[in-house]
This record gives structure tokens, C-alpha cells and sequence, in this order.
């Protein structure tokens, strides 16, 4: 017997709402695996895609980290201020790698150089949004770090956090860092970092 992957189709798009998110409605026919078609509607959140920056000071050791609002941790009862990668949207006819650049500056006021991508992209969170964030590393120099920064026109209010790159490693192993884009950078930086 020879398998056949199953297949499936978008037969409609709707919106839904239009906002900072945007959110489409869509009915799908789906080919299920022991055989047959479904039919499903399902809410899909677009944002476009996005990259993560995990910035490193090889000198001094340090990592960079940005403190903000997120709301959807606050939401889910959580206190809502988290360390996180620097990150945002990549902008139409920008690479993962400028958009780093580009945050990196935004967010910290630091000059990124040497970016090289980490990840090209991984869904954040597939059954429910087509989002992709592609991951990116790169030095810094901490020595200029500090302050709070972001882009005026997107509300962003973002406290530069650095860390010993010791301690950003044992903040991810020990579950303090629960964001998902920092963890899998944190994991990567520590594999890294136990090689060399």
C-alpha cells in the first residue's frame, strides 16, 4: 500500500477584524487521513512574519534583552513584563537579517553587526495564526547598553535588560523565560556556548 499524503484547500477567506491583529475567518475542505473530506471554519490570525534577535557581547559575555507589556500574558493572569529577544515585524522587501538589524537599533539603541541567521522561520503557534518568526544573532557592545527605547509610533516603551550570558542560560534551563522565541534561541545559545 502506498501512502498518500492528504491535501487540503482554502475554499473561502472572510475578515473578521482589522486592528494592530488582523483575524480572517476561513473555510477549509480537508482530506482526512483514514479517508474522507471535511469541511472546517476556522479563525486565523495574520500578522505577517516576524524575527527574534538574541544579541551578544563576545567581550564582556552579555546578552541583550528587552523588558515590555504583553499583553497576552497578562491576559492569561501572568505578570504581564517579561525579558524577551528583541523582536518585530518584518517589513515587505526586507530580509530576516535587516529587520534585526533595524529592531536591534529601535529597540536597544544598539548597532547590531555580524547577524547571521539562527532559524529561518518556525510558526508560532500554527492552529491559530500563519505568523512565522525567523531567528537572528549578532554582537553587540553592552558597554552602550541601557535605557528605554522602541518605536513612538507603535506605543513601544522597552527597558534594555542585559545579562551574563550565564545567567540568561540558567533562566532558560530553569523555566524563568517562558517566552517561546527566547527559549529556543536560549537553548540554541547554550549549546553554543558549552561547544566553544
Amino acid at each position: 500500500m502506498t501512502f498518500k499524503p492528504p491535501k487540503a484547500c482554502i475554499l473561502s477567506r472572510a475578515p473578521l477584524h482589522r486592528g494592530f491583529l488582523r483575524v480572517y475567518e476561513y473555510e477549509f475542505d480537508v482530506e482526512k487521513h483514514g479517508g474522507g473530506i471535511t469541511r472546517l471554519s476556522r479563525e486565523v490570525m495574520e500578522r505577517g512574519n516576524s524575527v527574534a534577535v538574541l544579541g551578544h557581547d563576545p567581550e564582556r559575555d552579555e546578552v541583550v534583552l528587552g523588558n515590555e507589556f504583553r499583553p497576552g500574558v497578562l491576559v492569561a493572569g501572568d505578570y504581564p513584563y517579561r525579558d524577551n529577544l528583541i523582536a518585530g515585524a518584518i517589513d515587505k522587501n526586507e530580509t530576516a537579517l535587516e529587520a534585526a538589524v533595524r529592531e536591534m537599533r529601535e529597540e536597544t539603541g544598539l548597532v547590531l553587526s555580524n547577524p547571521v541567521l539562527i532559524h529561518s522561520g518556525a510558526y508560532v503557534s500554527s492552529g491559530g495564526t500563519s505568523e512565522k518568526i525567523s531567528i537572528v544573532y549578532g554582537a553587540v557592545d553592552t558597554a552602550l547598553a541601557g535605557g528605554v527605547h522602541g518605536n513612538e509610533s507603535e506605543d513601544e516603551d522597552i527597558l534594555t535588560v542585559v545579562l551574563p550570558a550565564k545567567v540568561f542560560i540558567e533562566r532558560v534551563r530553569g523555566g524563568e523565560i517562558n517566552d517561546l522565541k527566547t527559549l529556543v534561541a536560549g537553548y540554541w545559545f547554550a549549546e553554543r556556548q558549552a561547544a566553544a
